[in-house]
């Protein structure tokens, strides 16, 4: 899946962003991000819980969805100058999340031991940044012949994942059972909360950046060898932070890592924005991205140690959705708003600051809380 990930986005880079006037391309992006939403929103609640409950729910998922890119992948031969290529783009970007959701809730299935989850995650990020990037390279090569010679080796990548699909358990139920009431208090508890909460503010930012980039860079010279090396600096910063974040997360506590990305952010925000320009913009995707996989990894290790009654898997995939939906929100900011490149490094800053002071105060008022009703239970103790 990853491969052909690679490969169809240097497929689509000049042609879906670059190939037709700005104005008409914020339109046609504004109206398929929102349709993208779709299945997220609406389609997740009812039909998640059904494939949880049913065997190999999550194995057919991704089977699904790696022919159907191959499919999709096969109508964009031929169609990179039409109309058509919006809808059929579009709708690989859905697959994509949908593989993404499913990949989260399979991940704890497949692994024998819980305190190996994090380092799984880690490994399986740092992996697909590899691969991802190694297939850039031949695909680009490729894309000087012909854009359809390179769908068609996206569409054969896809095929060779429905291949490696069949091989996933079989016999797996993500959620056997309706949720207990302990699971429920433990994924409601105020820490989990609040790495939800970092994550999905992370999440947020790498969909703000990742189209602000796209259309700031319309405007410059040089536009598309810019993109893309934003995109291969964005990939090699989440590479980077795949490899050092569980190496981090065994000196200091999930909840510093979570502060640290989260300052790191506000701070290379404002930095950027001294320092302007393409630069600025092409440094900050890859600071961002970065950021965001040291934060997943602390807050995969938060639900794991602090809801041991939960079904991860199924809480795994349900945090994913949520995730989404702000990658897709935040994505629709830089499309509706014509913003100048600093003002979005700007707003990438001002985020990161004032949710580093959000999570800060709101953990200090959980040990407040925690240290009262300590000292109500230390006196009542005592006797009369």
């Amino acid at each position: 899946m990853t491969v052909g990930e690679a490969v169809m986005t240097v497929a689509l880079a000049d042609s879906l962003f670059l190939s037709i006037s700005p104005d008409a391309a914020r339109g046609r992006v504004i109206l398929f991000l929102a349709l993208s939403l779709a299945p997220f929103a609406i389609v997740a609640p009812f039909i998640g819980p059904l494939v949880d409950r049913m065997r190999g729910g999550r194995r057919l998922v991704v089977i699904l969805a790696a022919s159907l890119r191959a499919a999709v992948s096969f109508l964009m031969i031929g169609r990179i100058d039409s109309l058509t290529l919006f809808p059929l783009a579009f709708a690989a970007l859905v697959l994509s999340k949908t593989y993404s959701v499913s990949k989260s809730a399979l991940v704890p299935t497949v692994v024998p031991k819980e305190r190996e989850l994090v380092d799984a995650n880690s490994k399986l990020g740092l992996l697909s940044g590899l691969i991802g990037f190694a297939a850039a390279v031949p695909a680009a090569i490729i894309q000087l012949i012909s854009p359809n010679f390179t769908l068609g080796l996206s569409a054969a990548a896809f095929i060779a994942a429905v291949i490696s699909a069949w091989h996933l358990p079989r016999d797996v139920r993500i959620a056997r059972e309706p949720r207990s009431r302990a699971e429920i208090e433990e994924l409601r508890s105020k820490r989990v909360r609040r790495a939800v909460a970092a994550m999905r503010l992370m999440r947020a930012l790498v969909g703000l950046m990742f189209f602000h980039l796209a259309f700031w860079l319309r405007d410059q010279k040089a536009g598309t060898v810019w993109f893309g090396f934003a995109v291969s600096l964005a990939a090699m910063g989440t590479m980077t932070a795949n490899a050092i974040a569980p190496i981090i997360r065994r000196r200091i506590r999930e909840e510093s890592m979570i502060i640290g990305a989260l300052a790191a952010t506000g701070i290379g925000g404002f930095i950027c924005t001294w320092i302007g320009g393409v630069t600025g913009g092409v440094v900050l995707v890859a600071l961002v991205n970065a950021f965001a996989a040291t934060c997943k990894l602390a807050y995969e290790a938060v639900v794991q140690s602090d809801a041991p009654d939960a079904n991860r898997a199924r809480a795994f995939a349900s945090f994913e959705t949520q995730f989404q939906l702000a990658w897709v929100g935040a994505g629709l900011v830089p499309v509706v708003l014509d913003m100048p490149g600093e003002f979005g490094f700007f707003v990438v800053g001002l985020v990161g600051c004032v949710g580093t002071l959000l999570f800060v105060l709101r953990m200090r008022a959980a040990r407040r809380s925690r240290g009262g009703r300590a000292t109500t239970r230390a006196r009542r103790s005592r006797p009369a």
